[in-house]
């Protein structure tokens, strides 16, 4: 009985390996043109902020209190940087179209999970004056979502 289970075992491996390759964005899709992402720094930075600039940090956290990011409501304006940096957890930044209607220029799509305490995602300040809606899409239904105020 042994000698039927060690071939499907080899089979089934062999098929997992196999169909597990890498995805690929559409050639279409922004995502497909940016380039491959260090493991410290997931795709969206870093960036520097425009003279007269800054950069606001953001904290993705998961503790006893829940998954939030700190702070939730962010205020910047053109030309700033927003960087959203891992402390506890896995998380992503997605600011959806869904929430966000009408609007253009935010980063298109999520950012990919941050895995690693210290990795940052930071989104460059460069679309219009408004009130922007993101979430991380993990724990979105606990309530881990927020808004960017662009002056």
């Amino acid at each position: 009985m042994s000698q039927r289970i060690i071939p499907c075992v080899l089979i089934a491996a062999t098929f997992a390996v196999s169909c597990g390759g890498e995805k690929k964005p559409a050639a279409d899709t922004p995502a497909a043109a940016a380039a491959p992402a260090s493991p410290a720094t997931p795709s969206g930075g870093p960036y520097t902020p425009d003279p007269g600039g800054k950069v606001i940090p953001v904290e993705l956290i998961t503790d006893g209190v829940g998954n939030y990011f700190k702070p939730a409501e962010i205020t910047a304006k053109r030309g700033d940087v927003v960087r959203y940096t891992l402390k506890v957890g896995v998380h992503n930044v997605h600011f959806l179209p869904d929430s966000n209607p009408g609007k253009s220029g935010y980063p298109q799509g999520p950012s990919e999970l941050l895995q690693l305490p210290g990795q940052t995602y930071d989104v460059k300040v460069s679309f219009d004056p408004g009130t922007y809606y993101f979430q991380c899409d993990p724990h979105a239904a606990l309530g881990m979502k927020g808004h960017l105020v662009v002056q």
